[in-house]
């Protein structure tokens, strides 16, 4: 049912002005991202009016940075910003988040940078960011009552999506490309839960899960990325708050970040957009800089063409888990690269793999392919004078490298093969 809303007043012929379903703590409506229309909190991801995206629409109340402080070490910190309950931090879950962000000042030298960070977020528990947004949708399946958590995924998700169904105490039922890095199926696989693989890439087990989503089996399912997506997609803001908080309460001058749907940094602006908001933060300018592979570029193409509509691509690139070519969130990242003044660019996969190596052999960060993405395009930003070497910037790093092994396993290889005695050794270096 459409609600009638004014601002953070929500207003509704069945229930009190107001009213709140503390299962969701500060969550006040579903709001279509296009024409505004809000709805009841519901399993719901399209606007009935223009079939546009719903997100979450909040009533924050006062936020202070002393209560954030009190919280967990953890995404739960931010818990009075999110679609979740008060006491969320006491239930089974993963508790990911409050990931490193590591002060790269060897690579910041390398590339001619006066400030560098890197959030790592290969520290979260299945050892991407995907942990972030699958605890936010495991919570929203608890309230709705699915007994199964399922998503569409290119390797990263699906993992967070078993794990974390195995922590909650519900069936898991995940859909991957059957072409996916061997270390991403077993990671998927090893929770249990059944995994299962469909021939074609992303874009087509996307549209099956979809078509699933209607049927009389796939009615009674959390889909994370589909029927939960609102409430998924929200825990990529963690990101944002945890960035301006570990540099001291501000928001970066400039950020790099991957794209694979888009929804990650469309959260992530969205997140930045609250601090101001609620005054956590100075309101001042940020950019922000959307990197893509090459081989799966369609954001890219269309910011380079001056266009507004995405064209969809077929993938073709090492960077399986960005391989979306046709991103939903796709023009609203075009949109936010242009008003922050950012930009939106892609890499070679020769580029990437030099790229992870490079963040490897500076920081001793092992990056998976997305990374190696997101450093890739960071120098090639660099390079062009499009981003500010004198600015504070901060690049993501949202996957562990071990997922992606074959990328760069041609070139690594020992040193020197040799007999065990000092003799040989000193061949061997010299």
């Amino acid at each position: 049912m459409a609600l009638a809303t004014t601002e953070n007043t929500i207003t509704t012929s069945d229930r009190a002005d107001g009213a709140r379903d503390r299962r969701f703590g500060p969550a006040m409506a579903l709001s279509c991202r296009e024409c505004g229309a809000r709805y009841d909190l519901g399993p719901s991801f399209a606007c009935n009016e223009c079939f546009g995206p719903l997100e979450i629409a909040y009533d924050f109340g006062r936020v202070t940075r002393e209560r954030i402080a009190e919280g967990p070490t953890n995404i739960w910190r931010y818990r009075s910003l999110l679609p979740v309950p008060e006491d969320v931090a006491s239930k089974p879950n993963m508790a990911p988040g409050w990931t490193k962000l590591v002060n790269a000042g060897n690579l910041a030298r390398e590339l001619g940078i006066r400030s560098l960070h890197v959030k790592d977020d290969s520290g979260n528990p299945t050892h991407s960011f995907k942990d972030r947004v699958v605890a936010i949708a495991v919570e929203a399946a608890r309230n709705f009552g699915f007994h199964t958590l399922s998503c569409s995924s290119t390797g990263n998700l699906a993992g967070a999506v078993t794990a974390a169904a195995a922590r909650a105490g519900l069936d898991a039922c995940v859909f991957i490309p059957s072409d996916l890095e061997q270390a991403k199926i077993v990671m998927a696989s090893v929770y249990g839960g059944r995994l299962i693989g469909i021939e074609g890439t992303y874009d087509d087990v996307n549209r099956f899960c979809s078509e699933l989503i209607g049927d009389e089996l796939g009615d009674q399912w959390g889909f994370v990325n589909v029927n939960l997506r609102p409430y998924y997609a929200e825990g990529s803001k963690t990101l944002a708050y945890e960035i301006a908080e570990q540099l001291g309460w501000r928001i970066p001058d400039q950020i790099v970040i991957p794209v694979a749907s888009g929804s990650q940094l469309t959260k992530i602006d969205k997140g930045f957009k609250e601090l101001i908001a609620l005054g956590l933060v100075e309101d001042r300018p940020y950019k922000i800089f959307a990197a893509q592979a090459e081989g799966c570029s369609p954001v890219s193409a269309a910011y380079k063409a001056g266009h507004d509509v995405i064209r969809p691509v077929k993938p073709d690139t090492i960077a399986k888990s960005l391989a979306i070519g046709n991103p939903a969130d796709g023009p609203y990242v075009l949109d936010i690269a242009r008003r922050t003044g950012g930009a939106v660019e892609d890499v070679t996969d020769a580029e990437i793999v030099d790229a992870i190596r490079l963040l490897a052999r500076t920081e001793g960060i092992f990056a998976e392919t997305a990374g190696g993405v997101v450093v890739g395009v960071l120098r090639k930003l660099v390079a062009s004078g499009t981003l500010d070497p004198d600015a504070e910037t901060v690049v993501l790093n949202t996957g562990d490298g071990l997922k992606t092994l074959d990328a760069v396993a041609a070139e690594a290889r020992p040193t020197a093969v040799i007999r065990p005695s000092l003799d040989a050794f000193r061949a061997a270096i010299a």
